[in-house]
């Protein structure tokens, strides 16, 4: 036996090697699933068989007519089916966004909604003025989508467990922190119009006025950017500091929700906080 076990393991090794000396190009691609082929799409957690279609027996009725008996098809269409109850609530469907917003730099509309909810959130939450707010484009991991908004879209979108923050902050210290983004990447902000060149801050408003080196601003942020998330250690000189209870997106979520509730839709539009002039334009 022992034999036996250390011809097998012999050779397993020479296989290894043999695959070891060769080059293997692995290549990558994305296609898009549209359905093309079965007529499947995305479901929500009530349309699953029109969506997806169904199984019965040993064969696969596809959603655009076709049955499939043969191969792994049907036992994967089985698996994915059976496994869409224990997805229901995910899969909820709790807004409507009447149009695709995608993430581009340095700002868009779903960056600038993003920060109009947390100010509005973070005002209510503690009781305090919100002048501006400045958060991690980090934070928002995919696109809002045209049409239904499901539970799912809203957790991948803010998939991490931070908590909003209040930070008062002198009006120098939050120049510090514009300074840093200017000079490397800007972060999402609201509620401070900046104009940048050359890597630097050249005019910064809140309210339409200059900020005011001494002047307090009540900031919301996330408690992952309070002490170095990102680069950011946005707490650093902070007057006072308050951090509110649940995580952005059981925030998000309630503020959909409500959204869907008063039958208002997700919308948005640029709101030019930002402004990136190239070397030799005018302000």
């Amino acid at each position: 036996m022992l034999m036996k076990k250390l011809v097998l393991f012999t050779a397993l090794l020479a296989f290894c090697e043999g695959i070891s000396a060769q080059t293997v190009d692995i290549s990558w691609s994305k296609e898009q699933v549209d359905g093309h082929r079965t007529g499947v799409v995305a479901s929500n957690a009530s349309n699953v068989e029109e969506a997806m279609g169904s199984v019965k027996g040993k064969v696969y009725y596809a959603p655009n007519g076709k049955k499939y008996r043969k191969g792994s098809t049907p036992e994967v269409a089985r698996l994915m089916i059976n496994a869409q109850p224990a997805m229901a609530q995910v899969k909820e469907v709790i807004g409507y966004s009447t149009a695709f917003m995608d993430r581009t730099y340095p700002e868009c509309p779903l960056y600038d909604w993003f920060a109009d909810v947390v100010m509005k959130s973070t005002a209510d939450s503690v009781g305090k003025k919100v002048d501006l707010a400045i958060l991690n484009r980090g934070g928002v991991r995919i696109e809002m989508p045209q049409g239904e908004v499901l539970y799912d879209d809203i957790m991948s979108m803010f998939p991490f467990k931070n908590n909003l923050c209040y930070v008062a902050l002198k009006g120098k210290d939050v120049k510090v922190i514009l300074d840093q983004m200017a000079a490397s990447t800007f972060q999402i902000v609201s509620g401070v119009k900046v104009v940048a060149q050359n890597g630097k801050i050249i005019s910064a408003l809140v309210d339409g006025a200059p900020i005011d080196d001494d002047k307090v601003y009540g900031v919301a942020t996330l408690n992952f950017l309070l002490d170095g998330g990102d680069g950011y250690s946005i707490a650093k000189n902070a007057l006072e500091v308050i951090e509110s209870k649940g995580w952005v997106y059981d925030t998000i979520l309630a503020y959909v929700k409500n959204l869907t509730a008063a039958g208002k839709p997700i919308e948005f539009e640029n709101q030019k906080w930002i402004t990136i002039l190239k070397e030799g334009d005018k302000k």
